[in-house]
């Protein structure tokens, strides 16, 4: 089953609000926010990263509005190690079955720990993000995200 089939069965398994959009593939926020029709604060940005120090050795999923930048430290803080780097393109294919920008806001691998900022949860009634492939976008009510993205919250902006 690929990312994008998990993500629709996990939305429609939980009755999710949401609507599913086919685009041109693009791995800009600001150019695909444009082409939904959305802000680009909307969108949720999803970025594997790579944890050590203090004995961690983890991966976690950041996720975070689209017009903010992560702050590689509190990514870190957040799961207890000392330091994060971005994951590699090969961890993030065998992490997500993803390429960069088409990463959902939701994990769907045991060893990838989802972390999300609490300003996604506040700011619009719905996000939107890349559905596992960079053509196909997500529109999700923001209330049912948060009811079932299965992870922790965490401060991981700048």
């Amino acid at each position: 089953m690929t990312t994008h089939e998990k993500l629709l069965a996990l939305l429609q398994a939980n009755n999710a609000r949401y609507q599913l959009m086919e685009h041109e593939a693009t791995g800009k926020c600001e150019a695909v926010a444009a082409i939904r029709g959305t802000a680009v604060g909307q969108g949720a940005k999803a970025l594997v990263c790579h944890v050590k120090g203090n004995g961690i050795k983890q991966h976690v999923l950041a996720v975070l509005p689209a017009d903010c930048q992560a702050d590689l430290t509190k990514v870190a803080f957040a799961v207890g190690g000392r330091r994060a780097s971005l994951a590699s393109p090969a961890e993030v294919d065998l992490l997500t079955g993803c390429v960069f920008g088409a990463i959902p806001p939701f994990s769907f691998h045991p060893d990838l720990k989802l972390v999300v900022d609490p300003l996604l949860f506040t700011r619009f009634d719905e996000i939107a993000f890349n559905a596992g492939l960079l053509e196909r976008s997500v529109i999700l009510n923001t209330q049912d995200y948060q009811a079932i993205f299965g992870g922790e919250v965490a401060s991981l902006i700048l």
